[in-house]
């Protein structure tokens, strides 16, 4: 069963909104707002990024095609 923890209604976001706009003043809302659209800009690309790399790992394991990765000389314990 499914039950939203948060719900929130027009009135809601409106009390949200005027409550930041108190908060913070007209003028640092476009900046936060900015912000905020980079973090979550940021935030998309990184999971794409890694959903790409999951996938791409995932075909060379179907494909057989796995590597083990070499050591290097600076690696070795002698």
């Amino acid at each position: 069963m499914y039950i939203p923890l948060i719900s929130l209604g027009g009135y809601e976001f409106l009390l949200i909104f005027l409550a930041i706009l108190l908060l913070f003043g007209g003028r640092k809302i476009p900046e936060l707002a900015r912000g905020l659209g980079k973090g979550i800009r940021e935030f998309n690309n990184a999971r794409n990024a890694i959903e790409t790399e999951i996938k791409e790992g995932m075909k060379q394991v179907e494909s057989g095609s796995t590597t083990t990765p070499q050591k290097s000389s600076g690696d070795q314990n002698s």
